[in-house]
């Protein structure tokens, strides 16, 4: 094995067992203030004049936003609501906010890494990142894709069902990796993540989040010759809390099972998360959700802008 930069050895062995690893300190206190600051004042700049009031819904049942202000996101910073912050619009009557704009809001995207210079500067500019990147040696030519905050708002930030990420960056093979920080801490009470560990060995990625072809938003589709899970992850035993304190880096493979409860406190719950996947070989295709375009690619952590 090369030299390790950034993990221990220990660290990267749970990383491979258990398919998610918390790196508690990742980020100083004066770092975590920069992007909270500025997820902060995103949210206070954020004018409702003019929305058309897209909400961002992960739900079981498989009902997902899927507009052309969020499917043509991935070159732009773009808000998108929680679905308990508005009230239902009717043939007669338009949506309307329950909350003033800057409690409204479920997640800031897609592209802050690459238009926002924070958020540039902590992600394609950060050569911690990039050595964390390289000691997984999960991809030989990380891109990065799907930049954005979540707030997880005080007492309206939904549940975040049990879901893998591969299942919605889908790459041919699957190569997603998740990169989550934790701008606030996050605890039980205001949503924190929880894991089950081991699950990325045995989940089979057999489903994929794609645009619906008939162009109205966004569906589900089987993947062929690959058999259902059997398993159902959300109720069985083993999951694991993974609380933790502003700072922490947590990296999610993109198979792994996981999920997050509502947020019934009081505390909001800001984090910054971006996602790679293999620009060596591995194909990300027209079916996706999201889109490069030409004038901003998927970038390259190694050589990004």
């Amino acid at each position: 094995m090369s030299k390790l930069n950034i993990l221990t050895s220990d660290q990267l062995q749970r990383w491979k067992d258990d398919g998610y690893l918390l790196i508690p300190d990742f980020f100083s206190p004066k770092e975590v203030k920069e992007m909270l600051d500025e997820a902060t004042r995103l949210c206070d700049e954020f004018d409702i004049e003019g929305h058309p009031m897209t909400t961002f819904k992960t739900a079981a049942d498989g009902e997902h936003v899927g507009d052309d202000y969020f499917l043509n996101s991935n070159d732009k910073i773009r808000y998108f609501l929680e679905p308990t912050s508005i009230t239902q619009p009717t043939p007669d009557t338009p949506a309307k906010l329950l909350v003033e704009p800057s409690k409204s809001i479920n997640k800031i995207g897609h592209a802050l890494a690459v238009l926002n210079p924070v958020f540039h500067r902590y992600t394609l500019e950060n050569e911690n990142i990039k050595n964390v990147a390289r000691d997984l040696g999960e991809q030989k030519d990380p891109r990065v894709l799907q930049s954005m905050i979540i707030c997880k708002q005080p007492k309206i930030g939904g549940v975040v069902p049990c879901h893998n990420d591969s299942t919605f960056l889908y790459t041919d093979p699957p190569s997603a990796i998740g990169c989550w920080i934790a701008l606030e801490d996050c605890t039980p009470s205001n949503g924190c993540l929880s894991f089950y560990p081991g699950s990325h060995k045995k989940v089979r990625i057999s489903e994929r989040f794609i645009r619906d072809p008939s162009g109205k938003g966004t569906t589900f589709i089987d993947l062929p010759d690959v058999p259902k899970n059997e398993e159902n992850w959300d109720e069985m035993d083993g999951w694991q809390e993974a609380s933790c304190k502003a700072g922490t880096l947590v990296l999610i493979h993109g198979s792994v099972m996981h999920k997050s409860p509502p947020n019934h406190s009081d505390k909001t719950r800001f984090i910054y998360t971006f996602h790679m996947i293999e620009g060596d070989g591995a194909v990300f295709d027209k079916q996706n959700w999201l889109q490069p375009t030409p004038e901003m690619p998927f970038q390259p952590l190694f050589s990004g802008w």
